[in-house]
């Protein structure tokens, strides 16, 4: 049961959903979360869990819930994990705090992609669980809003450290997201009437005393200029200390910032690149890709005419070349299991290489000593032996390892020389990529 993990799809919007709120805790577990997995089960309209996850992981159904609940419980807490096999993707957590802790109820919900969310039913459904458990266990606060813009705001769940939030909850409106649930406690600070009257597409006050406020009928186009204005009106009326104007260039500012940027990457790097941007953080994306569409990196420069090539000046060539091969070796056994292609010994491989160096920020992670006396020529042998395989290229050898050559057509180029500057920094991996030597050596 292999389920769809955020951590492992590219990077996307998805829906972020939070929701802390008080729970029985003397009473009979399963009765007392009866409400929560009816609501679930009856309003997760397209995004059901059918993965439950304690100690192990089952198909869901409720005794897997009660089961795993069970298997994670310790003297004050426990907590499952609720995923799916299926398209969209769901990463769920449902944890319950026991005294001496102050009993709680915390759910956690990630749905990939947002755009799942660009029809009206499906969010009214959304709205009508949340409405549901919000209704059923006294919250502090709830909120489900686009995790992109949600982590360029000064949200308390990202813009203060984990000690203020623990101390002070939700302690006013920092941010309107597309739905929030406001706790009895928040709706007096801020005045019943006036909560009650904010110009929302749907206001509601629970039997419990929270008021449920919705700002617009889809989440998925929380960006929009329209979504935009009545999220900064519901704000500006939440907080009158704060000018709509302002609000509103602010989250305007937001739609821009993510706005998506095509990508225009320089052709040899692009494979490269792209694989650099799935790891960015999705908020930052089209910022980084504006900036590697921008961005030349120097043209491969360890190269002489053939004219110009050190002779090989060692006794025993087939020696030296058979070492030259060990070191490639060495780098393959060094980190095969993270870069299985380098087995291979392709371009695509050296692709591979460069962005596991970069993912890893090697140069910054591992000690200089071994870096310069192990690793330098390892990657340099072994780029050497990719232009050798895949260009027709031959080794001219010599006494020193940093003067080794590799001959491609009319020119020699010096694969140690550019490992040493490749593995300076985490910059210089993408400024001296082995892919981009690759590719210009092919050209000649």
């Amino acid at each position: 049961m292999k389920v769809l993990s955020l951590h492992d799809l590219k990077p996307e919007d998805h829906l972020w959903f939070t929701f802390d709120s008080a729970f029985d805790h003397q009473a009979e577990l399963e009765r007392e979360l009866d409400s929560f997995f009816q609501a679930l089960e009856g309003y997760a309209d397209g995004w059901l869990p059918d993965i439950v996850e304690g100690k192990r992981r089952r198909k869901y159904s409720r005794p897997s819930v009660w089961k795993a609940l069970e298997e994670e419980r310790d003297e004050n807490s426990t907590r499952l994990g609720l995923y799916r096999t299926k398209w969209p993707a769901l990463d769920m957590m449902l944890r319950l705090h026991y005294p001496p802790l102050p009993p709680m109820l915390s759910v956690t919900l990630h749905i990939q992609p947002l755009s799942f969310f660009a029809d009206e039913a499906r969010c009214q459904q959304f709205v009508e669980m949340v409405r549901a458990w919000a209704s059923r266990y006294p919250v502090s606060h709830a909120m489900a809003h686009s995790m992109a813009d949600t982590e360029l705001t000064g949200s308390p769940d990202f813009g203060r450290d984990k000690e203020t939030r623990r101390r002070d909850g939700f302690d006013k409106i920092y941010e309107v997201s597309w739905l929030n649930v406001f706790g009895p406690k928040l709706v007096e600070s801020v005045g019943r009437e006036r909560m009650l009257s904010t110009p929302a597409w749907r206001v509601e006050e629970l039997p419990n005393g929270s008021v449920l406020l919705v700002t617009w009928p889809t989440a998925a186009d929380f960006a929009s200029e329209e979504a935009r204005q009545a999220q900064a009106r519901a704000h500006a009326h939440l907080r009158p200390d704060l000018d709509f104007s302002t609000v509103l260039r602010t989250l305007l500012e937001r739609s821009a910032t993510l706005a998506p940027v095509q990508p225009r990457f320089p052709p040899d790097l692009a494979p490269l690149l792209s694989l650099v941007v799935d790891r960015v953080p999705f908020h930052e994306r089209p910022r980084k890709i504006a900036e590697f569409n921008a961005w030349q990196p120097p043209e491969p420069d360890e190269w002489l005419p053939l004219s110009d090539a050190l002779p090989p000046d060692v006794d025993d060539p087939e020696r030296v070349l058979s070492s030259y091969r060990l070191l490639a070796e060495h780098l393959v056994a060094m980190v095969h299991s993270d870069v299985p292609s380098l087995f291979k010994q392709t371009p695509e491989s050296l692709t591979d290489l460069d962005f596991y160096f970069w993912r890893e920020d090697f140069p910054n992670t591992r000690l200089r000593h071994v870096l310069d006396e192990h690793v330098v020529p390892a990657v340099g042998a072994y780029l050497g032996q990719v232009l050798v395989e895949h260009l027709g290229g031959q080794w001219l050898p010599r006494q020193k390892l940093g003067e080794a050559q590799v001959r491609v057509g009319q020119r020699v180029w010096w694969p140690m020389v550019r490992a040493r500057r490749y593995l300076r920094s985490r910059q210089s991996l993408l400024d001296f990529s082995l892919s981009h030597l690759f590719r210009s050596a092919a050209r000649f």
